[in-house]
């Protein structure tokens, strides 16, 4: 197994998003719609304008790991004066390839992204699974987070 790492680009987002759907099953995701159209366009979209990036974990030519990072901005606040946030999506590693330090690596490269970016924060809203990746990384749980479903 020799892994190198590359960032994402339009030749692999069809397995990106495969993934990416993968993933959201695995942590419990029932819904039975297609998110391929929806998901194509989101990234399309947001790498041409360089609101989200993701490197992945590749053995040979299959991607075995993936991470995300979208860009977005607030009004400034005390916790992050520049308003830029990076929210963190997409960390997945193939089954058979965890506990390798992959993920790791994968979250040290977006999290540089976010740090280029000038985000002041990042933020994720872990999988029961990537508590203690996020944890030992130096993320602190924030009990405020909440959501309105519309």
């Amino acid at each position: 197994m020799s892994i190198h790492y590359k960032r994402l680009t339009e030749n692999e987002l069809d397995t990106f998003i495969d993934l990416r759907i993968q993933q959201l099953r695995e942590e419990g995701a029932t819904e039975d719609i297609d998110l391929k159209p929806a998901l194509f366009d989101y990234y399309n979209r947001h790498m041409a304008d360089g609101t989200f990036v993701s490197w992945l974990a590749m053995d040979g030519d299959t991607i075995v790991g993936t991470s995300g990072m979208s860009f977005v901005e607030k009004p400034p606040y005390f916790g992050c004066p520049s308003g830029k946030i990076g929210l963190l999506s997409s960390m997945y590693t193939i089954e058979e390839y965890r506990r390798k330090g992959i993920a790791k690596e994968l979250l040290a490269r977006v999290v540089d992204e976010a740090k280029q970016y000038g985000c002041g924060a990042v933020q994720i809203t872990a999988s029961d699974m990537g508590v203690l990746l996020y944890s030992d990384f130096g993320f602190v749980k924030n009990g405020n987070f909440m959501q309105y479903k519309l």
